[in-house]
């Protein structure tokens, strides 16, 4: 199957084969993504000050993640590059995604990136979405055996500690999951240390998340995707928590969890694509992001039931409703969207692909 897509009025073809993303497709998202870590302004600080000493701009404040208009942004901007230099290392941007890496990730920068952490005074500064982000960047380095990746690792090594230990801290104390269709979405976070824990073979972080995810989300029922979305979500708090509990269920128990908690949209396999109405408010925008999680999601349930499931080629085809109606948008000319959403076409494709 190929999926036509376009992008800053180009025509493009993006096949999902086996590196889910095509060779054009990674260029043109690598060389914008390149451009918008190292723009420092305009950026929305989530930041702390105890003190007229704490006044200072945000590459003074994060010299490793400082551009994309927010430190999130940012981290998860350098995974999508990480990404896609692992799929394709012949990119006409790997010169460029090596010096930015290069230069994120050096030793000096992250010791400042740490000592922000660990001040008592930032102790929820991007509690749980930058956190998670984070950990998933950290764990696509550890995942690829290139020894490039494996110095970037290393160097990354001292943040990524710190954050696994603000999980490991904050999430006993979270009695009750934020259940929102923005960044403090628990499953969408779950889902990511998830990722990392196993690719880390962190198996106390592990045992921690999915622990948190089975008293969190074991026993809902009948969630209710009709109320979604919400004007500024990008995440689908019932998409997401289903795609969570297919990360933590055995297939035995994820089928009869999953009937019980979406019964009506695997009865109907529909659910139509949300409408963007302006592309340069950067909360509306937020719908793009919205219809590229649902698809990651759509596609991951639908792995989930499995292949032989009648119900999942409905799931398949609302995927890809959600996927064409947002992939025109990744890149529209509108830093509101355009500093983030190129992460998640590639997230999304990546989930397309998976054996």
């Amino acid at each position: 199957m190929r999926l036509h897509w376009i992008v800053a009025g180009v025509i493009a073809m993006a096949p999902l084969g086996a590196q889910g993303v095509s060779r054009e497709a990674a260029s043109r998202f690598a060389g914008h993504v390149l451009k918008s870590v190292e723009r420092e302004y305009p950026n929305k600080l989530d930041h702390t000050m105890a003190g007229a000493g704490d006044v200072k701009g945000p590459r003074e404040l994060h010299p490793s993640f400082y551009g994309c208009f927010d430190w999130h942004s940012c981290v998860h901007g350098h995974w999508m590059l990480v990404r896609l230099l692992r799929t394709h290392p012949d990119l006409p941007e790997a010169g460029g995604i090596r010096m930015a890496l290069d230069q994120a990730l050096a030793p000096e920068r992250i010791k400042v990136e740490v000592d922000y952490f660990v001040d008592p005074v930032h102790r929820g500064f991007e509690r749980t979405y930058g956190w998670a982000w984070l950990l998933k960047l950290a764990a696509e380095l550890r995942a690829w055996d290139a020894p490039e990746a494996q110095r970037w690792a290393d160097q990354l090594q001292p943040l990524t500690d710190a954050v696994a230990a603000r999980f490991r801290a904050f999430l006993p104390k979270l009695s009750y999951p934020n259940r929102v269709g923005v960044h403090p979405n628990t499953a969408f976070s779950l889902g990511l240390a998830l990722d990392y824990a196993r690719a880390a073979k962190d198996a106390g972080l592990e045992a921690l998340v999915v622990e948190r995810a089975r008293t969190y989300f074991g026993k809902d029922r009948k969630g209710p995707i009709a109320w979604e979305p919400g004007g500024e979500d990008f995440l689908s708090p019932c998409l997401e928590e289903a795609a969570l509990m297919g990360k933590v269920l055995p297939a035995r128990e994820f089928k009869p969890w999953v009937e019980g908690f979406l019964p009506g949209l695997l009865k109907t396999g529909t659910l139509a694509p949300a409408v963007v109405s302006d592309r340069s408010d950067p909360r509306i925008v937020h719908l793009d992001g919205l219809n590229l999680s649902r698809a990651r999601c759509l596609h991951a349930l639908a792995a989930g039931l499995g292949a032989k499931d009648p119900r999942s080629k409905a799931l398949e085809k609302a995927a890809m409703e959600h996927a064409e109606a947002a992939l025109p948008h990744v890149v529209s000319g509108n830093y509101e969207g355009d500093h983030w959403l190129a992460t998640f076409a590639v997230l999304m494709l990546e989930e397309r692909n998976k054996p």
